[in-house]
């Protein structure tokens, strides 16, 4: 069983977006679920692993003169 620690909802256009920090037997981690359409996509990152996460995120869109087209 997964306890959520925080959680936010964040609604972009006709998708929504719930970031939730949560742990378990094996650890913390981070999940990012999208939900649109009906249709629900979730990624899970390791708490090991959203600091790498986070700052490749933010090269990208630097990279890329700050935020997508």
């Amino acid at each position: 069983m997964d306890n959520i620690i925080e959680a936010k909802e964040l609604q972009i256009e006709r998708k929504h977006f719930y970031v939730e920090l949560r742990e378990n037997d094996r650890g913390r981690f981070l999940r990012i679920t999208e939900e649109a359409h009906g249709r629900r996509n979730s990624i899970i990152v390791p708490s090991t692993g959203v600091d790498d996460f986070t700052a490749t995120i933010a090269e990208v869109l630097t990279n890329n003169n700050g935020a997508p087209a």
